[in-house]
């Protein structure tokens, strides 16, 4: 993962090296860009790294069903998290807005009194999808638009509207039988709806995916929830107003953990 210096002056990243190469053939970056990789905090050129030039061969990453399993890569909740707030800061009313609109249609989605809770577990996938894919953008130091936080309904409604109700069946099942299996199953398909949305991935292999990935990594994206459910309860004892931070916060945690097991 790399973080680049735009023409703005502006930081963008971290990113993965495909989409540094893709910046630079389509001329956002050059040779001369200032860019640091992650974990580091020296300041070098584009065309000191071979692997994003081309002038040198870059160690192939591994499938996704191999990372978790094989441990080449340990998802890191702290930095996930620690990322996660200075995209918020850099991008703080885009992130808080888009996240408010966000889980405002989820709660009415969700809400028994306008009887639309039913559809809550097929269209909640969607809009999460494209929730997710917004953030991706803003992570991946790409232009978004409000209407990018609707990419669900644009790049993967059907695979979108199957997962969410074959992952809330599935769960509901789990949680049936003894409940242990329904806590494994929240957990491991984490990652469905954002496969869904970014790598277009079909219902079952978006579920599948998260599954292989996840499992590896198990108890760490289940300390990254633990963590996402007392940021929110922070945000909701400080008056409220909190929760509107600690949710972007939240979901963009997910975002980077998704970058590191699966980008």
């Amino acid at each position: 993962m790399y973080t680049i210096i735009g023409g703005d002056g502006k930081e963008y990243g971290p990113v993965s090296a495909e989409q540094v190469r893709a910046w630079v053939a389509g001329g956002r970056a050059n040779p001369e860009t200032k860019i640091k990789a992650h974990g580091t905090d020296e300041w070098r050129r584009v065309a000191d790294f071979p692997e994003l030039t081309g002038t040198g061969v870059a160690a192939a990453p591994p499938p996704m069903g191999a990372v978790a399993g094989g441990g080449a890569r340990t998802l890191d909740v702290f930095s996930c998290y620690e990322r996660s707030w200075r995209l918020l800061k850099s991008n703080f009313w885009p992130l808080v807005g888009v996240s408010a609109l966000m889980a405002v249609i989820l709660a009415v989605l969700g809400s028994r009194f306008l009887g639309l809770k039913y559809f809550s577990p097929l269209f909640g996938g969607v809009i999460t999808g494209g929730w997710y894919y917004y953030i991706l953008l803003k992570i991946r130091g790409q232009p978004t638009t409000i209407g990018d936080a609707f990419a669900g309904f644009t790049r993967a409604f059907l695979p979108l509207v199957a997962t969410g109700f074959l992952v809330a069946l599935f769960v509901v099942v789990g949680l049936c039988l003894l409940i242990l299996p329904g806590i494994y199953l929240i957990v491991a398909y984490a990652f469905a709806y954002i496969l869904a949305t970014d790598k277009r991935l079909g219902i079952w292999e978006s579920m599948e995916t998260s599954r292989r990935v996840i499992t590896g990594q198990w108890w760490r994206v289940l300390g990254l929830a633990l963590l996402g459910v007392l940021f929110i309860f922070l945000g909701i004892i400080a008056l409220g107003v909190g929760i509107f931070v600690a949710i972007p916060l939240v979901y963009g945690a997910f975002a980077y953990a998704y970058e590191d097991l699966c980008g």
